[in-house]
């Protein structure tokens, strides 16, 4: 039986069979054909010791395939913290952004990852950029989001950045609108005490 593809083991969590990859002169960066590396597999799989070893490696956290996802910015919208937290330590660009033009910090945000959320505000990513449909991390944080627990601590983490709580979206709608027809009253109560108008 032939060994798995540095790709495939990448995929699977074969740690062995990666390592022998890389000792046999596997390119550690090559694409497949959707133009992701090994270590963006892994990072879709969520496969942590694998992306450890081909990060250590020196495989790139900022090599984008053809949608735009690199492993720095799909580990952070899909709340993949261990993983995030090594690309940070390895050089993410934390100025790249996903097809939507936006940074891993709105995604995260949506999604509801506290966690991760904290962990990019932290690094520093720019909690006011504004992706290619004029949202923010906050507007998606509300607009996007359920209006529970994750997502009031999220824009709560958002304002306390120094998040702008009256950057309104492309139609003019400030965060505290859409919080209010959201029904959304501790957003709300957040917002309103950060000067929200």
């Amino acid at each position: 039986m032939s060994e798995p593809t540095l790709h495939a083991a990448a995929t699977s969590g074969d740690v062995v069979s990666v390592k022998k990859r890389i000792a046999e002169g596997a390119k550690i960066d090559a694409r497949d054909g959707s133009g992701a590396t090994a270590l963006l597999v892994a990072t879709h799989a969520n496969q942590v010791e694998v992306a450890k070893v081909l990060i250590d490696a020196g495989a790139d956290v900022n090599a984008k395939d053809n949608i735009e996802d690199s492993p720095y910015l799909y580990a952070g919208a899909r709340g993949h913290l261990e993983i995030l937290r090594m690309t940070l330590a390895h050089g993410a660009d934390l100025k790249s952004i996903n097809r939507y033009g936006g940074t891993a910090l709105i995604p995260a945000s949506e999604r509801g990852h506290v966690e991760t959320v904290r962990t990019l505000i932290a690094a520093g990513v720019d909690v006011d950029h504004v992706n290619k449909l004029g949202w923010t991390a906050l507007l998606e944080a509300i607009m996007l989001g359920d209006g529970g627990e994750r997502h009031q601590q999220i824009v709560a983490l958002l304002v306390k950045a120094g998040a702008d709580v009256n950057l309104a979206d492309g139609n003019g709608v400030t965060p505290l609108q859409h919080a209010r027809s959201g029904g959304y009253r501790k957003i709300e109560a957040t917002l309103l005490a950060a000067g929200a108008h």
